[in-house]
Order: C-alpha cells, then structure tokens, then sequence
C-alpha cells in the first residue's frame, strides 16, 4: 500500500477522533428527518446530516447557479468530489471517466440515470456500460444526487464504483434564449420555456470546427422536455422526453512518436476518416407522489456507428486498421419504489423492483477503410432481459439509524450471431446484501460505517461464445454477473459555513471479465483490489461566495502476483478538484473550477505511466437586467497536458512488421474563449 493511501487512512481516523472527541461535550439529539439549510457550491448542495446513509453521497443542485464552465456535458459528473470526465475522441463518444481507482472506460462501473432512465447501455458495440452524457443539456439538470460504493439497495448494475441521478427541473424553469460564439468555430443556440410547476421545454443546437488539424465540424441538436399532467386528473405524474442526434469527426489518441519525429502536432491525427454519429430518443412517465409511491415507464432509441483507428498499419498493412462498432437497439423497462409510511415494529419499510429488456437490432463489429465495409468481423442480434426486487428496513436506535437491505438481480436472453456457433442462451442471477449505519454523534458530527455487495454485469455475447472471430480459435465462456463486495467508513461535520466529509473505502471485485468491443471475444483479468480515501470540504462564508476543494486517493491491484504485474492500467493514484464562487458586485459574479489528475500505471508491470494533468476554467458573468453576458475561458492556463494517455503496440507505414510500443494521447484543447448572451423570455 503506497505512502498516499497509508497518509490518507491516517488522516481519516484523526478527523473521525477529532469530531468524536470535539462532540463529546455536547448532547447528541435523536435523530430527525429534517433537512437543514443548503449552502451554495456550484449551486446548492444538500447539508446532508440526519439524512445521509455515508459519509462518500451527496446531492448538489443547480437550480440557482448560473453557469459551471463546461467543455463538453459529460464534465457534469465533475460535481462528484473526487470524479472526473476527459475525452479520447470526438465528442459524440461517452467520456472516459475515473473514480475510486477505476478507469472506468466509458462507464462500466458508474451508473447514471435522467429523470429515472438508465442511460447505460449493456451488450453496447464499444465497451459494456456504455454512458453517454452528450445528449443532456446543463442548463435544464436541477439536482444530481450522487452515492459511491456497492452499499444501497435500489441501485444495481454498473454501479460498483457509485452512481448520479439527473433530475430535471420539477418547478419554476427559466425562460431564456442564448446564444454562444467561441474560437475555433464554435456556435451554441439554446433556448428554454418554462411553462409552470413540472413543465419546461429546452432545444439546443450546436456546431463547433474544432482546435484540431483535421476539424472535428460537430453538429449536434438537443431536445428535452417535461410536461406535469395535472390537466388530465394526474397530479403526481410527469412524462419526460428527450431527441439527440449528433455526428462529428473523431480526433482519437496519437502515437508519441509521430509527434517527436515532426509528422503530425500534437493536434494532429493519423486516420483523418476516423469518424462518430449517434441518436438517442427518450419517453419516459414519472411518478413522485406524497404517498411513497415512486415509479417510472420509460422507451428508448438508440442508434451508434463509430469508425475508429488505433493502430494505424499494425493488423492490415495495406488498408489500415480502422474499424467501425455499431449499436442499433430499442429499450423498455420501468422501475417501482415504495416507502412504506407506518413503521412496523420500529422499522420504516422500502421495497421496490425493476425490469429492462433491450431489443438489440444490430450490435457489430466491422473492418473499414475510409468508413467502407472491407469485411464484417461479427454481427449479432440479442435479446436481453434483467429484472431485481429489493427491499431495505431503516431504524432509529436514539442517536443510530441502521439501514439492511438486499437485492436479487436476474439477468438473461439470446444471441442469435452471424457465426451460429456464437449463438446460444445465457442467464445468471445474484443476491446482494447491503448495511449501513449512521450515528449522529452531535447537531454538527456524524459517523457512517456501510458495507454490500455489488456487480457489473458483462457483455451476454461473452456468455454464449465459443469460438473468438476472425482467428476461430476457442473461447471461453463467461458468467454474467461480476460480483464485488465493499466497505466504507466515513465521517460527516457541518458548523457556520464549513462542511466537510471525509470516507476510508475498500473494494473487492471477483474478477472484471469483460467483452472486448475492439476486438469481438471476452477477456478476464483476474480479481483487483481497491482502498481509497476521500475528503471534501465546503466554506461558505457570505452569501454568493463559496470556496471548494475534494481529494481522493486511491491504491488498484490485481489480487495475488500475476507475472506480468499488478498495476490496473489507467487507475488514477489521485484526483484533486475544486473551485470558488464569488459575487464582486450585485451584477457581476466569477467562477474558477479546477482538476487535477494524479500519474497512473499504463501498463500492468508499472514500466510506463502517465503524468500528472491541471486543467482550469474559468467564468464572469455580468448582468444588465434586460439581459445577460457570460465569457468563459476554458483551459484557462493553456494546459499542454493529455486528456488520456495509453501504451500499447501500433504501427506507422515503414516500421516493423511486428510495429512499436509507444505512448498514445489525446492533447487537452488549447485555451479558448466563449461569449454567451442570454435573454429572457416573459
């Protein structure tokens, strides 16, 4: 265990004796289900004592907030202490995330839902978990409740390291237009209707050339609404809708040495044709009602085609190495939580159940040249299903609430490949405990101790193969669930304007067995091991200014001695985030948001690594009353950093056969400006 993590556990249990000890002298109050005053932090974020279940959830809203710098959506996960979001390609791709020592790639372990819809796609073309967070609007996310760890009933696959809720605005939307112009030839139109409780409407169009040689020329159209339906005897409902359909070129990581040797910038590319589109499409039905009663019907539609090349001449020689992974499918679930309001025998009682089927069309991997089919790796229709039932019971022993709770997760279907020997069926099912406890030491400290089980699901294609496309060699087949099991303690303490949370977390997963979109077969790595710790702190000193600052460090391995190491590749060592918020005058107000992302192995024996990135941006706003103006400068400090580093084996035209292990990256956009004029609507 390294130097930072052994620091990290010490300074946890000293400020978890600290507060112990500072409480001692005061009275500690039964607990309440009270909620206590917001402060703001990019918004507002929830004072979480007497609620919360840890020490590592939290729930931030944006509804006063004016605007975060944003380089692209996905950055909203940013709120989440200790998380970031970077890109390896264009930006109709899911960000590559990172949390709790997990390269999440583009989100196998972190879960994230939109008013109640699962925006994770399983069984996806590029990588199980896929989440893409483009399609969402910023302006329109009224409140992102966040909880990490495999400790809460209600939440179940991908959501190992944690998961977000996104919830849109519920009340008294704004109405505006803005417009927004930025170097290198970006144009944003947004405009929002309000049209009373529950109601708004929010469309978005976007073009952007892009900072690279070879542009990006984005275009992008956003459309989200939700409408209350108390018109029509319903008044606890609301029916939810988003359109999303985006397409750009797709700069993707370069070869180091292309840069060194003067054939390409750092912003250049080696496959100009690499290219991305994707649409989504959303009706959901929504229930929050005084009753307990929760409940949500969604449909989706999606559609991906990525062509990508990150090995340049290594496979074909000849016509290159570009590929295209394609998804075509439609989506039906729903989900029902009830919150029973008597107690029995003390207990308040959760219950709850959720369905998923996924109607895929077409999942595909294809070898291109130039996005033109040369030969079709494999091609695969799949049915899926998954459902779970959960329950949980919380009481209250004076100053103790405890919370128990399991969850039994199926999940099945068929594949029916254009191989048949990859056709078949799979299933597996699981049931996962979970437990925490939370002792409200004094009105200003709590403790949490929590502990569960959870797991990702993998690519149902790894249940079913036998033989690996395109060598025929055999395969083996893989379970469908990964389990994993976790703990955390933490500690929580709130007085005149400070905030701070701090959490010592473990994470055991059994193996991470996964399906290799890339290449078409599974692949397992064997069981990882992951301790963390984790610290945020919020001052609030006056109204309209906010200081905030969140570290986490994190200790990855493979369990046992695997010859060839036990680095997890691209498990962050640390990450730093934070920011202020000021209001200079009653009309001009500032923001400065900023990360850092610690080194990380790139390989498993630790021989290459990659360097510690900053990236800051920064926001004024100033208001005329009749209208308001906002610049954004993003990279503030003209970063030279990567936003990804890898290391692997690719091959230029005239190197060995056999090609070159290299470092591979993807260069942070130079600094820009963005100008933002918003009117509002009456």
């Amino acid at each position: 265990m390294n130097k930072q993590i052994l620091l990290g556990m010490a300074a946890v249990a000293a400020l978890i004796s600290g507060l112990a000890g500072h409480a001692v002298a005061e009275e500690a109050p039964a607990a309440t289900e009270a909620e206590t005053p917001e402060v703001y932090v990019f918004g507002k974020r929830r004072e979480d004592i007497g609620i919360a279940t840890s020490a590592s959830e939290g729930t931030v809203s944006f509804a006063r907030f004016a605007d975060r710098p944003l380089t692209r959506p996905g950055e909203l996960v940013e709120a989440i202490p200790g998380m970031a979001a970077t890109q390896h390609s264009g930006n109709t791709k899911a960000n590559q995330y990172f949390l709790r020592g997990f390269n999440l790639d583009h989100g196998t372990d972190f879960t994230v839902s939109l008013d109640g819809v699962p925006l994770n796609m399983r069984t996806h073309g590029h990588g199980q978990g896929y989440l893409d967070l483009n399609g969402i609007i910023p302006e329109v996310v009224e409140t992102i409740r966040y909880r990490k760890g495999p400790y809460y009933a209600d939440m179940g696959d991908f959501s190992n390291a944690g998961g977000a809720s996104f919830e849109t605005f519920r009340n008294s939307t704004p109405s505006y237009v803005q417009t927004t112009l930025g170097e290198n030839g970006y144009g944003r139109l947004l405009g929002v209707k309000g049209f009373g409780d529950r109601s708004f409407v929010a469309v978005e169009l976007g073009s952007y050339r892009g900072p690279y040689d070879n542009a990006d020329n984005q275009r992008k159209i956003s459309v989200i609404g939700r409408f209350g339906l108390d018109a029509i005897g319903l008044a606890n409902w609301s029916l939810t809708g988003m359109a999303y359909d985006a397409h750009t070129n797709a700069n993707d990581q370069i070869p180091q040495r292309a840069v060194d040797q003067g054939l390409i910038t750092r912003l250049g590319a080696i496959d100009t044709s690499d290219y991305g589109e994707t649409s989504r499409y959303i009706a959901s039905l929504q229930r929050h009602g005084d009753d307990g009663l929760d409940a949500t019907l969604y449909i989706q539609r999606y559609t991906m085609a990525l062509y990508s090349n990150f090995t340049y001449f290594l496979r074909d020689p000849v016509h290159g190495d570009q590929f295209e992974q394609a998804d075509e499918r439609s989506v039906y679930g729903g989900s029902v939580i009830k919150t029973w309001n008597d107690p029995v025998w003390g207990w308040k009682i959760r219950t709850g159940a959720e369905a998923r089927y996924d109607d895929i069309d077409k999942v595909g991997l294809y070898f291109t040249e130039k996005r033109q089919v040369l030969s079709t790796v494999r091609e695969d229709r799949v049915k899926e299903y998954s459902a779970a039932v959960f329950a949980d019971a919380t009481r209250a022993f004076g100053s103790v609430r405890i919370t128990g709770g399991l969850r039994l997760d199926t999940i099945g279907g068929e594949v029916r490949s254009d191989d048949p020997r990859n056709d078949g069926e799979a299933s597996d099912t699981l049931l996962s405990p979970k437990f925490t406890a939370a002792w409200r030491v004094s009105e200003a400290v709590e403790l949490y101790a929590d502990a569960g089980g959870g797991f990702h699901s993998n690519d149902i294609r790894g249940g079913t193969i036998t033989v690996i496309p395109e060598t025929d060699d055999p395969a083996d087949r893989v379970d469908l669930f990964a389990p994993s099991s976790g703990a955390e303690l933490g500690a929580r303490w709130a007085r005149g304007g400070w905030n701070a949370t701090a959490a010592l977390w473990a994470l055991h997963l059994d193996s991470e067995l996964v399906y290799i979109g890339d290449g078409g077969d599974t692949a397992s790595t064997g069981g990882t091991d992951r301790t963390g710790v984790e610290f945020l702190i919020d001052y609030n000193p006056a109204p309209g200014f906010n200081v905030n600052f969140s570290a986490a460090a994190s200790h990855a391995r493979y369990e046992g001695s695997p010859p060839e190491g036990d680095r997890i590749p691209n498990a962050l060592e640390y990450v730093l985030t934070g920011g202020v918020t000021a209001r200079l005058t009653p009309r001009l107000s500032m923001t400065l948001t900023g990360r850092v992302l610690g080194p990380a192995p790139l390989n498993e024996d630790n021989s290459a690594r990659s360097d510690t990135t900053t990236f800051v941006n920064g926001l004024l706003d100033y208001d005329f009353d009749r209208f308001q103006v906002k610049l954004e400068v993003l990279n503030l400090l003209d970063s030279k950093g990567d936003e990804i580093r890898y290391y692997y084996t690719s091959r230029l035209p005239g190197e060995p056969d056999e090609g070159v292990d290299d470092y591979h990256f993807h260069a942070f956009e130079p600094r820009t400006v963005r100008l933002s004029i918003r009117v509002p609507l009456t």
